[in-house]
């Protein structure tokens, strides 16, 4: 699932009493396992992958990680037995977290790279990144410094948010770098669809998965923001393990368009003619980010009719299961990529011959 650019670290997290970034990752005890690992043996991978769905820790142990790289505490220590997890107090650990309403964290030797997060003229472009993160941050973020020690001389971490955005031309500027990085130079890419990198990409990385989260710890991290107890418990049940999508489900706004987008949907279904859904599907497509949990919830809308009117022995029941199956698979084909327009086209069209 495709969202704007980041405001903040993954949001899977900012509960526990864990004064480091890496303490504070829920609920990925191999994840974190390897990485503490990694850290007191001294032998951090140059380039992760971290795979798994958005909203789960990922974006919060690649800072986590970071964190524990460019400790100026930790760092001073011999590599071999040193602790695995940074000293989180120093004035490099306090600034390698972005700040609350910031995408990007304030130490110069951990770089954030990710679709729409600088300005055009920053990165050496005319127009804004709309659907690819392009060559051109590769270029000037990565690229101009390669070749050129850590600023404060601990280490230098590069973190792309999702990878699988990376154009074809930018992943073959990063691939000689990614093979061959730096003393000190690490690559961490957080990614939701690991089989739309390419092969080069996934064979240069080292892999380290990330799980759905539990729903209790949903659930938790929920409430500890505000939620309702009852209200969280159903949202997390809908969230897929997923604290972007549970708080996503949460807003008042976003939820707001969730609603018009499922009435339209069922209107354009019921409508004469095909005229409504094509508006639908154009509309779509200027909503991309927001349209895999829209498509959701008009799946949720309809097993809810499925069901009452199979309660009531209506034929109709029928009708709405095989629309509630339909619209299950368009948010799986938005997820694997798909065009949104001709996404909601074909839904609209195959529901209507139902």
């Amino acid at each position: 699932m495709a969202i704007m650019p980041s405001t903040a670290p993954d949001p899977a997290h900012r509960a526990g009493p864990s004064r480091t970034i890496l303490g504070q990752v829920r609920s990925q005890p191999t994840a974190v396992a390897t990485l503490e690992r990694a850290l007191a043996t001294g032998r951090v991978h140059h380039a992760y992958l971290f795979d798994g769905p958005d909203g789960v820790g990922k974006e919060l142990a690649a800072f986590g990680l970071a964190q524990a790289l460019v400790c100026e505490v930790r760092g001073s220590s011999p590599a071999a037995g040193a602790a695995p997890e940074a000293c989180g107090e120093c004035s490099a650990c306090k600034r390698t977290s972005p700040r609350e309403g910031h995408a990007r964290p304030l130490h110069p030797d951990v770089v954030v790279l990710e679709r729409g997060l600088y300005e055009p003229a920053q990165i050496g472009r005319r127009t804004p990144e709309a659907q690819e993160l392009s060559i051109d941050q590769v270029r000037t973020l990565v690229l101009a410094r390669a070749a050129f020690p850590p600023h404060e001389g601990r280490a230098k971490v590069f973190i792309v948010r999702r990878a699988d955005e990376l154009s074809i031309s930018a992943t073959n500027a990063l691939l000689k770098t990614l093979e061959e990085p730096g003393k000190g130079t690490h690559f961490i890419l957080l990614c939701s669809r690991p089989d739309t990198l390419l092969p080069t990409i996934r064979s240069r990385t080292l892999r380290v998965r990330f799980a759905p989260l539990p729903d209790t710890v949903v659930t938790e991290l929920l409430v500890a923001r505000g939620t309702a107890q009852e209200t969280a418990g159903t949202l997390a049940a809908l969230s897929g393990g997923s604290m972007a999508t549970a708080l996503a489900l949460a807003d008042p706004e976003e939820s707001s368009k969730r609603q018009q987008f499922v009435e339209k949907a069922l209107a354009a279904v019921e409508s004469p003619d095909l005229g409504t859904g094509l508006e639908l599907a154009e509309e779509a497509k200027k909503n991309k980010d927001v349209l895999e949990i829209s498509l959701q919830a008009l799946a949720i809308r309809l097993a809810e009719e499925a069901r009452r009117t199979a309660a009531n022995g209506d034929r109709h029941a029928d009708v709405a299961a095989a629309r509630y199956r339909l619209a299950l698979s368009a948010a799986q084909e938005l997820d694997a990529n798909a065009s949104p327009q001709l996404t909601v086209e074909s839904m609209i069209v195959r529901m209507r011959s139902v």
